[in-house]
């Protein structure tokens, strides 16, 4: 597949789930935040988020990396 058909096979599926304001961006920036927050369980590195993600450069990884500000208040309230 190429990158313009997986981009519009997910648009198509979004759509006829009735999802809005979804990309085919959307469950990769979801699964790279999600394995950023699970990383003090498993003993893994932002490298091993990158390289499954596929990204040449950790900053790039990085950029996919959603912030959570109730996370970031408990953690300022643990200092």
């Amino acid at each position: 597949m190429s990158a313009s058909s997986v981009v519009n096979w997910f648009h198509d599926t979004y759509r006829q789930l009735g999802l809005k304001g979804c990309s085919s961006h959307s469950g990769r920036r979801t699964f790279i935040t999600n394995a950023a927050r699970a990383l003090m369980h498993t003993g893994g590195s932002l490298r091993d988020i990158q390289e499954l993600a596929g990204h040449r450069a950790l900053t790039t990884t990085e950029r996919y990396i959603e912030g959570d500000r109730a996370v970031q208040h408990k953690l300022v309230s643990l200092i």
